[in-house]
Parts: C-alpha cells; structure tokens; sequence
C-alpha cells in the first residue's frame, strides 16, 4: 500500500468508495457523511488549511482503494477530528486500518495536537472494533455533534 496527500483527482473515487461504505452499512441516510455537502470535492476542503486539516489517501498499484483525514475540532482544546476512515472491501482485514489510524495520529502530532476525537455508528462494527483496539476511549456525545446519526464518540490523548 502507498500512502501519499489527497489532490483534487481523487475526489470522485474517494466519494464513491465512502458513498459504498456508507449504503453497505444502512447508513445512506440524513445526519451522515453520506450527505456532507463537501464529499465530492474533499480534497478542497482538506487542502485549503494544511496547518489544521490533512487527508491520506492509501493506493494499492495505481487504485484509490481508501483514505483518512483529520480536521481541528473546535470543541475540545489542542483536538483533531479523525474523519473519513474509508476502505474498500477488497482490502478490508488485513491491517490497513491500523496503519492508516497510526499515520494519521502520527501526522496530526506534527500539526500539534495533542487529542484525536471521533464519531461513529454501532453499525460499523468493524470501525469500532479498530478504533477501540487503537486506544480510543468512549465518552458521552458532545452537545456539538454535527452528524445526528452518529451515536459513538471516541477521544484518544496523543
């Protein structure tokens, strides 16, 4: 696997690939990432600040097979919001996962975090088995949640 910063040329995969993620799960639908008015242009919004917000983008060969980003988060000092931890089925249970939670706490200490906060839904069983095998701890929702669905927080210290 090759890991390397989303550019603009991803963006239709990479939408695809979350959109996918999202229906297999019975999670197309308001108050997910499904709807964000962003998902098909990411690599915009990932780009436009690189002080507080990254995104990998992770390439078996030369396809796009998943990514994962990160964003400052407003309501928690010194935080950054994992965001967009997607992966194609192809390549799903083979430690990508891991590596990609590993690379993007890595990469959000150099951007000075000291804090990872997530959001998931009891429906990726999966994402939550990694993220709690990562470190990441549960907490209540935060009065701030944007994504209404989501019914999991996660906070981990760097």
């Amino acid at each position: 696997m090759e890991y390397r910063e989303i550019c603009g040329a991803d963006d239709a995969a990479l939408a695809a690939i979350i959109r996918s993620n999202l229906r297999a799960h019975g999670l197309d639908i308001p108050g997910t990432a499904y709807f964000d008015s962003h998902l098909d242009h990411l690599s915009e919004f990932y780009l436009a600040d690189r002080t507080k917000r990254f995104y990998f983008i992770v390439e078996d060969g030369e396809e796009i097979v998943g990514g994962v980003g990160l964003a400052e988060l407003d309501f928690i000092e010194d935080c950054a919001e994992l965001q967009k931890l997607y992966l194609t089925d192809r390549v799903k249970g083979h430690g990508t996962g891991y590596e990609m939670i590993r690379r993007i706490e890595d990469k959000a200490r150099e951007l000075g975090y000291k804090k990872m906060y997530l959001e998931t839904h009891t429906a990726l069983a999966a994402a939550i088995h990694i993220y709690e095998k990562s470190g990441y701890r549960g907490i209540r929702k935060p009065d701030e949640v944007v994504h209404g669905t989501m019914n999991r927080f996660y906070l981990k210290d760097l």
